[in-house]
């Protein structure tokens, strides 16, 4: 199973200047769902999600690979 980098992605949204409220609206999901994704390791992104986060926050395939195939 795969598991997200949460402290990488955590850092993407800082550096983009994003809360992740913002973020939550623009992948189309639930500011709540978001937040719960956020703080439980295991309960990870769709492959859509990831994708709509890949975009949202310009993250390059390297820092991709590195946050979200753990």
């Amino acid at each position: 199973m795969m598991h997200t980098d949460m402290a990488k992605l955590k850092g993407k949204i800082v550096e983009r200047a994003m809360t992740q409220e913002e973020v939550a609206a623009k992948i189309g999901i639930d500011s709540s769902t978001f937040s719960r994704k956020m703080k439980a390791e295991g309960l990870s992104f769709t492959v859509e999600q990831m994708h709509k986060l890949v975009d949202i926050l310009d993250i390059s395939p390297q820092e991709a690979i590195q946050i979200f195939l753990q």
